[in-house]
C-alpha cells in the first residue's frame, strides 16, 4: 500500500539556494532525488531518502548530474532553419519555427495524405509531452505514424505481457526484491544498468543469507559474479534455456498442476512442445550445462518465491516476444506471481517507457492500454479527446517508419528527444532514410546530437531540470517531475512546442480542432490523460497534480491508494480472466556464424555512460570509468586471429566495417565478442557502432536484434598512428577536431576525465598521411609552435610538447611508437615533468601505465585501489581510507575483482 509521505516541494535553505524535488532522468528505476540550485545553476543532486523507489540511493550517473547541466553552446539554444541548397543553417526566432513547421505539416498532409507523416519519439519525454504528441498525431493530421524509441527497449517486454497476462503491466514492485527466496536475472547486467535496484538485491542477500541469484546472461559480467549460478547462454538461445527449465519442472513433477488447472489456459500444447527440449538436448543449443539448467529448474520451482529481473538481453531479439513469453511460463507453471517476493518483473531501460505506453504514444497503442486495430477502443479515445473518429490504417513501428522514409511512403518526420543517428541498427540505412526524407524537424536540447546533421528545421527544447510534469517508473510507479531552473535561451518544454505547431496546423487544415490544444498547464495535460485510464486495468483517473503533491508518488492501479502487486487475487487481465500458455518454439537469431563472419557480436550498456552519450560525456566524472569504445573477445579468440591486447582489428559485419582495439576478456565465451552500445559517429570513424547491427525484428513486437549479429575480426596493422591531447573544453575542441575522424579507418576523439581533462584524439591509416595535411592537423591541435619537438616528416613523425605555466597544454605523438603516451598524460594530470623529456618523447624511457577511474562517484584510481590492496587493505578498510564503493557501490564488485586478483582473496 502507498503511504502518505511528507512532501516539500522546493524548501528554501538560503534565501539564495533551493532544494527541488525531482525524478533522475536516466533509467526506469525512477529514483527520486533533491536538486539543490541557485539562481539558474544546478550546485549538487542527492537521493531523496523519502521516495519509495530509492529511499536515497542514487547511481554515479544520478550523484553526477549537476556536471551535464550546461547553458553553453552545448545546448540547443534557439530554433534554425536549413537552405536545402546551400545546406547552410540560419537562426529564427521561435513563432517562425512555428510557422515553418505548421506549414511543412499541413501542405504535406493536404498533398500526400496523413500517412505521409511520421513522428519519432523518445522514453525521455515526459508523459504530459506524450500525450500531447499523441493527440496531434491522431486527432489533427489523422495518422498512426508515432513510435518512440521504446520500441528498441521494451515492446517485446510489452507484447509478452499481453500475451500472457493480457495487460502491458508488471506485476511486481522494487519491496519483492527483499521478499524473493530466489532472483533469476536473465538478459540484464544489472550492476551497470540498474546500479540502485542491483544495491537493493545485494542488501537483500546480506539480510537473507539463504537467497539463490541466478543469472542468464552469455557474460560473466559484474552482475553474474555476485551470482550464485551464472548460465552463459549462447546469444539468441533463451528459449531453448527456459523450454529445458520447463521440461525439468514437468519432468520431476516440480509444477503446480492446481495453480494451472484454475488460473491459466494452453499449458497441453507447451507441454507437447517442450518434450523434445530435454537438458541434455538444450545443452547443445543454448550452450549451458544440463546439470545447470536442472539446477535453475529446481531453485526456481522449489523456492518459496521466486523473482525474475530481465530487460534487453530478452528483449532486444528477432524473437524477443518468445523470450519473455518462455520466462512468464515459468512463473505460471510454478504459481511464481501475484504473492510477495513473485512475479516476472522487466526493467524499464528509459525513465518514462512505461508512461508512454500509457499515453498510448506508440503505433501499436492507444491511451489507456488501448488497441489502435480495435473500432471500439478507437471510439473510446475519440469521444474523450472531443473529436468524431481516429484514423484505421496501421501505423509504421520504428525501424519500418524508417524504412518507410527511405522509400518515401513517409515524407517528413517529428523527431523529439531521441537521436536515432546513432541508436538505431543498420546506421548506413538510416542516415540514408533522413537524407531521403523531404523535410525533418528535430526537436532537441543538446547541440551535438548526431541526427541535428540530418535536420531541416531545429526546435530547442528543454531538458531535465527544466520541466514540470510527471514519469511512471518500472514498478507503475507515477512521480512527479519538478524544475529547479529555467530553461535557457529559447528552449520551451516538449509540450509547448508541440502546442503551438498544432494550433497553427489547426489553423490552416482544421480550425475547429484548435481548442482541443488549448492547455494553461502540464497539470491540465495530466487531467485529460488520467480519465483516459478510467476502467482500464492500470486506472488511475483519480490521480491528479494535487494528489501527487498530497501523497507522493503512487502505484497504478489507484483507486483509493496504490497496488505494489497485480493479480493477487489470480484474475488476469484477459477477456476470460485466465492467463495464458502460448506454444512457441525456438527461432535461431537472424544472423547464423559462418567462415568470413565466425563470431557473434552482442552489445551493452557501461556503468557510467548513458545512451548515444549526449549527457553523459558533459560530465567529466562519468567518462573516466571507459574512455572509448573497444571490442571485448576472449583470450582464445585472441590467439586464433593472433591479436594482442589492445592492437587495432577490423570488425567487420555484413552493414558496415570499423577499427576498434581489441581487448582481452575472459568473461566471454570463445566465439562471442561484445561492444559498449554508446558511441557514434561524433566520436570515432565511420558510422559508429549501431553500423554492424541489423535491424532485423520480431514479428510481434517489432523490436529489432540490437543484441546480436555476426561479425570477422582481422588484425588491422596501421602504418601510421597518432596520438593528441589538448587541454581546454572538450566539447568545443570535439567540434573544431570532429572534421578529421573520417579521413582516417580508425579514429577517436573522447573527453578525458583525469586532470586537467580536454580531448584525447586518437588516429591511425595504412599510408602516411601527406605532409600538408599533418601540417594542418598539427595546426587544428594548436601545436605548429611549440616549446619541445622531435619530428622526421618525411615519415610522418612528429613528438611535439607545448607547455602553459609548466604544464602540458597539448601534445601530438604521431608515427610509430607512441609509448610516451602515458607519461605526458601523468604530466598533465599531475604537473610533474617526465625527465629526460626527450627519452620519454622517442619512448626510451621506462613509463608506468596510466591510472583509470574505478569509483566515478568519488574519484578513485585503480592505481590508489592496487596500492591500498598491496598496503594490506580489505574491501572495509578501502572504503574507510579511499571513499571506494561508498558512493553507489557499483564499482564494489570491481573492487572485489581487484581484491582476489592481488590479494588472493575475495572481501565479503
Amino acid at each position: 500500500m502507498d503511504t502518505p509521505v511528507p512532501v516539500q516541494l522546493v524548501q528554501t535553505m538560503t534565501d539564495e539556494i533551493r532544494v527541488t524535488r525531482s525524478i533522475c532522468c536516466y533509467c526506469g528505476t525512477g529514483c527520486g532525488v533533491r536538486i539543490h540550485s541557485k539562481g539558474e545553476q544546478v550546485l549538487s543532486v542527492d537521493g531523496d531518502m523519502d521516495h519509495p523507489s530509492n529511499a536515497g540511493l542514487l547511481c554515479s550517473k544520478g550523484m553526477a548530474l549537476p556536471g551535464t547541466i550546461r547553458r553553453d553552446t552545448t545546448r540547443v539554444l534557439h530554433a534554425r532553419l536549413r537552405d536545402r541548397q546551400t545546406g547552410n543553417y540560419r537562426q529564427i526566432d521561435m513563432s517562425e519555427a512555428f510557422d515553418v513547421a505548421a506549414r511543412v505539416i499541413s501542405s504535406t498532409v493536404r498533398e500526400a495524405g496523413p500517412q505521409a507523416m511520421g513522428f519519432y519519439l523518445s522514453g525521455q519525454l515526459l508523459t504530459e509531452d506524450y500525450a500531447i504528441f499523441n493527440k496531434m498525431a491522431r486527432v489533427l493530421v489523422g495518422t498512426n505514424n508515432i513510435d518512440t524509441n521504446s520500441r528498441l527497449c521494451m515492446s517485446s517486454a510489452v507484447t509478452g505481457y499481453k500475451m500472457t497476462l493480457g495487460a502491458d503491466a508488471p506485476p511486481a514492485s522494487y519491496e519483492d526484491i527483499a521478499l524473493a527466496d530466489t532472483v533469476l536475472i536473465a538478459g540484464s547486467n544489472m550492476a551497470y544498468a540498474h546500479p540502485v535496484l542491483f544495491r537493493r538485491l545485494m542488501l537483500a542477500r546480506q539480510a537473507r543469507p539463504h537467497m539463490k541469484i541466478i543469472v542468464i546472461d552469455p557474460r560473466n559480467t559484474d552482475t553474474a559474479q555476485a551470482a550464485d549460478l551464472h548460465l552463459a547462454v549462447t546469444p539468441g538461445a533463451d528459449v531453448a534455456l527456459f523450454h529445458a527449465m520447463l521440461n525439468v519442472m514437468v519432468w520431476e513433477d516440480l509444477i503446480d498442476g492446481d495453480y494451472i488447472a484454475r488460473y491459466t489456459e494452453g499449458f497441453p500444447a507447451l507441454k507437447d512442445r517442450i518434450r523434445e527440449f530435454t537438458p541434455a538436448a538444450a545443452e547443445d543449443v543454448c550452450g549451458v550445462a544440463a546439470a545447470d539448467i536442472v539446477t535453475a529448474a529446481r531453485w526456481f520451482a522449489q523456492s518459496a518465491a521466486t523473482l525474475s529481473l530481465y530487460t534487453m538481453g530478452l528483449n532486444q531479439s528477432s524473437s524477443g516476444t518468445a523470450k519473455n513469453m518462455s520466462l512468464i511460463h515459468l512463473h505460471l507453471a510454478t504459481g511464481h506471481i501475484g504473492r510477495p517476493g513473485t512475479g516476472p518483473f522487466s526493467l524499464t531501460g528509459q525513465p518514462n517507457a512505461m508512461g508512454g505506453r500509457e499515453a498510448g504514444a506508440m503505433a501499436t497503442l492507444l491511451p489507456g492500454h488501448r488497441d489502435p486495430a480495435n473500432a471500439r477502443h478507437r471510439q473510446e479515445v475519440a469521444a474523450l479527446w472531443g473529436t468524431d473518429s481516429l484514423p484505421e490504417a496501421p501505423g509504421y513501428p520504428a525501424i519500418a517508419m524508417f524504412d518507410a522514409l527511405l522509400e518515401k511512403r513517409i515524407r517528413v518526420l517529428w523527431i523529439a528527444a531521441t537521436n536515432p543517428a546513432q541508436s538505431l541498427p543498420d546506421q548506413a540505412r538510416v542516415r540514408r532514410a533522413m537524407q531521403n526524407a523531404d523535410f525533418v524537424i528535430v526537436q532537441e536540447a543538446y547541440a551535438d546530437s548526431e541526427t541535428l546533421a540530418y535536420a531541416d528545421l531545429i526546435l530547442p527544447a528543454a531538458t531535465w531540470p527544466e520541466k514540470e510534469g510527471t514519469v511512471t517508473n518500472s514498478e507503475r510507479r507515477i512521480s512527479r517531475v519538478r524544475a529547479a531552473i529555467s530553461a535557457p535561451g529559447d528552449a520551451l518544454a516538449d509540450w509547448k512546442i508541440v502546442q503551438q505547431v498544432a494550433q497553427r496546423v489547426a489553423r490552416l487544415i482544421a480550425p475547429a480542432k484548435e481548442a482541443l490544444f488549448n492547455y494553461a498547464d502540464e497539470a491540465q495535460i495530466f487531467a485529460e490523460h488520467a480519465a483516459l485510464t478510467a476502467g482500464r486495468d492500470l486506472d488511475y483517473s483519480a490521480v491528479s497534480f494535487d494528489l501527487l503533491e498530497q501523497l507522493g508518488p503512487v502505484q497504478w492501479p489507484f483507486v483509493q491508494t496504490g497496488t505494489p502487486r497485480l493479480y493477487t487475487d489470480h484474475v488476469f487481465a484477459t477477456a476470460n480472466g485466465r492467463a495464458r500458455f502460448a506454444d512457441v518454439g525456438y527461432v535461431a537469431p537472424v544472423e547464423n556464424i559462418s567462415a568470413h563472419y565466425p563470431l557473434r557480436l552482442t552489445t551493452g550498456r557501461l556503468r557510467d555512460h548513458w545512451h548515444t552519450m549526449t549527457r553523459t560525456a558533459l560530465s567529466q566524472t562519468l567518462i573516466g570509468h571507459v574512455e572509448e569504445p573497444v571490442i571485448h573477445l576472449h583470450p582464445s579468440d585472441m590467439a586464433r586471429y593472433r591479436i594482442g591486447s589492445q592492437a587495432l582489428v577490423t570488425v567487420k559485419s555484413r552493414r558496415a566495417q570499423l577499427v576498434l582495439p581489441a581487448q582481452a576478456d575472459d568473461t566471454l565465451k570463445p566465439g562471442c565478442a561484445f561492444v559498449p552500445m554508446h558511441w557514434g559517429s561524433r566520436f570515432m570513424a565511420g558510422v559508429g557502432i549501431n553500423g554492424l547491427t541489423h535491424g532485423a525484428t520480431d514479428p510481434d513486437s517489432g523490436q529489432p536484434e540490437l543484441k546480436h549479429c555476426v561479425v570477422g575480426v582481422a588484425l588491422y596493422k596501421p602504418l601510421w598512428q597518432a596520438v593528441a591531447w589538448v587541454r581546454g573544453d572538450a566539447v568545443a575542441l570535439q567540434r573544431t577536431l570532429s572534421g578529421w575522424l573520417n579521413e582516417f579507418d580508425y579514429a577517436i576523439a573522447v573527453p578525458v576525465a583525469t586532470g586537467d581533462g580536454g580531448l584525447r584524439l586518437r588516429l591511425a591509416a595504412r599510408a602516411v598521411p601527406e605532409r600538408a595535411r599533418l601540417e594542418q592537423l598539427l595546426m587544428d591541435l594548436g601545436i605548429a609552435d611549440t616549446d619541445v619537438a622531435f619530428d622526421d616528416p618525411a615519415r610522418g613523425i612528429y613528438r611535439r610538447v607545448r607547455c602553459i605555466d609548466g604544464r602540458v597544454a597539448v601534445y601530438c605523438l604521431a608515427g610509430t611508437g607512441l609509448n610516451a603516451e602515458d607519461a605526458l598524460n601523468d604530466w598533465a594530470d599531475t604537473g610533474v615533468r617526465p625527465e629526460p623529456l626527450l627519452a620519454v618523447l622517442l619512448g626510451k624511457s621506462q613509463m608506468k601505465p596510466r591510472a583509470r577511474i574505478v569509483c566515478a562517484c568519488n574519484g578513485v584510481t585503480d592505481a590508489q585501489i592496487v596500492d591500498g590492496i598491496r598496503n594490506g587493505m580489505d574491501l572495509p578498510a578501502l572504503k574507510q581510507n579511499l571513499n571506494c564503493g561508498t558512493g553507489c557501490g557499483s564499482c564494489v564488485v570491481q573492487i572485489n575483482q581487484m581484491i582476489n586478483r592481488y590479494a588472493g582473496t575475495e572481501a565479503l
